[in-house]
């Protein structure tokens, strides 16, 4: 993979056809020494959220021995670049036969579920180990999260207390689990859900060895500026001593987002222009998924040799190169007013959820990769990247 000092330096050097992912593992080993040096228990990195080999380098270069894994694919990835890694199926839905193959073939013992039919699926295709990690997924509220994920999967009410004892007596360890959805901006968030967890504990009257409180740890996007991630990390250590746990019950979380996302960038080329709508050759059905189907702003820049006074900027409305008249990126997106075809544009925080959503829709999809060593657009973790920097929205404060 080719290596370039900065975006820039890319662009100015190839004037690639096709979009490029730009990987920043630095950025990845950065802020997984964050998380292994301040929450106060395992981190395991959620791999469906960048499962390219060299983040997952990375964020074993930053510390991380545990990674949260849901499929066989992500299994042979991590498995085979980290043979002594920690692996937890976290998928609560799984086939028989990758439940079989990940117990057998690559030694999984964590296994995540929110039904007694699942439980009993695991019970049979392990059979009947007597060294499982089970883990029960809770439902809980995302109303704090800007992508929700409690539509799916969980369990709640008496039938969460009814699977709580039953998996208690068919493991080793028993946990719980939830997810409060993915970019949380409100800390509290990650105690309610553990006092929903801690009120099932009780009226299960079960024994637990395990508390994950998922991911949702959110990154910094332009109108989107979350609260210190100290301030999540206090609070769940907080929620965790009044747990009804064991003593020595172990504290988890499954960054994929916070871990990633600004280790990733993507550099689009401008095909047309017309008025306030730009048309690029990525969008929707490529690696800019998040913007197009989940209303994120990505913070973008100019990529240009031709330095001088700060352009004046404007809000444009971006297209995809596909048909589909969904491949469309709303934004706004504040880019220098006279933008023209031929022109590069990067997007930063694209290195979670963008090349890893990526498809072949209408023949598109094919791109470039290269390690680029600039800071990011924004962080959350210190140093960011500011020349050639046009387009950043004003940020603002989270709602409290």
């Amino acid at each position: 993979m080719d290596r370039h000092q900065s975006a820039l330096a890319l662009v100015l050097a190839d004037q690639p056809e096709l979009p490029v992912h730009c990987l920043r593992p630095h950025a990845a080993t950065k802020a997984a020494e964050f998380f292994v040096r301040n929450f106060p228990g395992d981190v395991l990195y959620a791999v469906k959220a960048n499962p390219h080999p060299a983040i997952i380098d990375a964020v074993w270069a930053g510390g991380v021995r545990s990674f949260d894994v849901a499929s066989l694919p992500e299994i042979e990835l991590v498995a085979g670049r980290c043979p002594e890694a920690r692996l937890a199926f976290m998928h609560p839905v799984k086939s028989r036969l990758a439940i079989r193959k990940a117990y057998f073939d690559y030694g999984v013992r964590i296994f995540v579920l929110d039904s007694l039919d699942e439980l009993d699926k695991i019970i049979r295709e392990t059979n009947g180990a007597k060294d499982l990690h089970l883990v029960v997924r809770i439902a809980v509220s995302s109303d704090y999260a800007q992508h929700k994920l409690n539509g799916k999967f969980g369990v709640s009410g008496p039938e969460a207390v009814q699977l709580l004892r039953q998996a208690r007596s068919s493991c080793e360890e028993l946990g719980v689990s939830f997810h409060v959805g993915s970019q949380c901006m409100r800390p509290e968030a990650y105690r309610a859900a553990m006092e929903i967890a801690s009120d099932l504990i009780r009226q299960a009257q079960v024994t637990v060895d395990i508390v994950d409180v998922g991911g949702g740890f959110p990154v910094a996007y332009p109108g989107l500026t979350p609260p210190p991630l100290e301030t999540y990390i206090e609070a769940i250590a907080k929620a965790f001593e009044d747990m009804p746990v064991l003593q020595n019950a172990d504290l988890w979380c499954e960054p994929g987002r916070a871990l990633c996302a600004e280790a990733g960038s993507h550099i689009v080329r401008v095909e047309l222009r017309k008025g306030n709508a730009l048309y690029l050759n990525d969008g929707a059905y490529g690696a800019l998924f998040d913007a197009a189907h989940d209303g994120l702003v990505y913070p973008t820049r100019l990529l240009r040799a031709k330095k001088g006074p700060r352009r004046v900027v404007k809000p444009f409305k971006l297209y995809g190169p596909t048909c589909d008249s969904i491949d469309t990126l709303k934004g706004p997106f504040m880019l220098p007013s006279d933008v023209h075809e031929g022109d590069y544009i990067e997007f930063g925080q694209t290195g979670a959820y963008g090349a890893a959503l990526a498809t072949r829709f209408n023949g598109f999809g094919d791109y470039v990769e290269a390690i680029v060593e600039d800071a990011p657009l924004m962080s959350v973790y210190g140093e960011v990247e500011q020349e050639n920097v046009v387009a950043m929205a004003p940020a603002k404060a989270a709602k409290g």
